[in-house]
């Protein structure tokens, strides 16, 4: 009864029912909470700890920045829940608030896409950077055992370097990018004759576009840094994985290295080894193993998921 009395007290406000909605969207900064609820940054931190402390909201810091997630867990997850779905969609506040967050998430993605269009030649190049990209390779085939598959998905393809390193196993494979750009380059590198069962297309993570449990093997290299969803991206992917099927997540591990985010356009700087296993636990995807490797300045960690059954 405490825990119910005190998460209603920190729900129970006005402006915190606000912080609600726009974080049943998907985890925010303190500064884009800021700019949205046009309050001055002392007054929302004082409505976020008392909600943190109330046990509504999880916070974590990341370099310079703090984020923040609607907590899921326990009596407060429960009240979250409740409240997200009691919400009027059509109140002129909060949807006031919703179309701003969808401003500034379209002004986000339009800097990442510039930057992903600018980059494309380059890209290769700009991710063996900070660590061996060969020894991420040979570790990813590794995990995936050489076992032969159907069907093959490289989400963030790129310029198509997963589909060329997977192709040989799989009887056909897709690489859906949102850049055109990379799209283009991905195409050249596959046109040579032994790539004719890899098709690449226009798309996103959260909307594959693919029949449920319709693919075999499902890699996500170097790309959910980008997610403003990452745990959304982990229900699509968990969505259109096979029952015998294996998800590989290649990115980095937690760092502090702020200009991969002003330079690079990454949302996030790397995830914990216990972040991304609790997402794929929620989205009904089963842990298999986790690899670490160490090279540069920044390590690189591989999830490899199976489905739960």
């Amino acid at each position: 009864m405490d825990q119910l009395l005190t998460a209603l007290r920190g729900a129970g406000e006005a402006t915190r029912l606000r912080i609600i909605a726009l974080l049943s969207k998907g985890e925010l900064t303190v500064g884009e909470l800021v700019q949205i609820l046009e309050q001055s940054q002392p007054r929302v931190s004082r409505h976020l700890k008392l909600m943190g402390d109330s046990g509504l909201l999880d916070r974590f810091q990341e370099g310079t920045q703090v984020f923040y997630r609607l907590s899921s867990e326990g009596a407060s997850g429960r009240l979250n829940s409740a409240i997200v779905e009691l919400l009027d969609d059509s109140d002129q506040t909060f949807s006031s608030d919703i179309s701003q967050l969808a401003s500034i998430r379209r002004e986000r993605a339009g800097r990442a896409q510039a930057y992903f269009d600018s980059n494309a030649k380059d890209w290769d190049t700009l991710r063996s950077l900070h660590v061996s990209e060969e020894q991420v390779e040979a570790a990813l085939l590794a995990q995936q055992g050489g076992t032969k598959v159907g069907s093959l998905l490289d989400v963030g393809t790129g310029t198509g370097r997963m589909l060329q390193l997977f192709a040989p196993l799989a009887s056909q494979a897709l690489g859906i990018d949102v850049s055109r750009a990379m799209l283009a380059i991905a195409r050249s590198q596959l046109d040579d004759g032994a790539h004719s069962h890899c098709q690449v297309r226009l798309g996103d993570m959260y909307g594959l576009g693919v029949a449920d449990g319709s693919q075999d093997l499902i890699v996500v290299h170097q790309v959910l840094h980008f997610a403003e969803e990452p745990a959304k991206a982990l229900y699509e992917a968990a969505r259109a994985l096979s029952n015998h099927g294996t998800v590989l997540i290649a990115d980095f591990a937690p760092h502090a290295q702020e200009f991969l985010r002003d330079q690079h356009a990454h949302r996030r700087l790397g995830f914990s080894e216990e972040e991304i296993a609790s997402w794929g636990n929620a989205a009904g995807l089963s842990l298999n193993s986790v690899t670490h490797l160490d090279g540069g300045e920044l390590r690189v960690t591989i999830w490899n998921f199976g489905k739960k059954v």
